[in-house]
């Protein structure tokens, strides 16, 4: 289980030091995703209408239990690579909360670390 570490530590000199976000660039930001949502959406579309396209190529040519490996290989590869934006997500997250600790550690104690 990952425990999300910002709000026990949420501090005033903490939440200064390294979420003091402008409202502008919150909303560039949104903005920004709003888009990144859509193209994704697009393209998840396009990838579907491709996958039925060669599923479709591969059924007039492979026998039924090759097929079936072929869609158990396509699912588990997408659920992989999900997986591991996930666990590439955490670690951002971890580091940069570890650097926010860091840098609100006194410059005596970073040093010594």
């Amino acid at each position: 289980a990952f425990i999300h570490v910002v709000s026990p530590l949420s501090s005033t000199s903490l939440t200064d030091t390294c979420y003091n976000i402008p409202q502008r660039t919150l909303t560039d930001k949104r903005k920004l995703l709003i888009q990144q949502h859509e193209d994704a959406k697009e393209l998840k579309e396009n990838l579907d209408r491709r996958e039925r396209v060669v599923y479709n190529i591969l059924a007039s040519y492979l026998p039924e239990e090759s097929l079936t490996d072929y869609q158990h290989f396509v699912k588990m590869k997408s659920a992989l690579i999900i997986e591991q934006r996930k666990l590439e997500d955490k670690i951002k997250l971890g580091e940069e909360q570890l650097k926010c600790l860091m840098d609100s550690l006194p410059l005596e104690q970073r040093m010594s670390l």
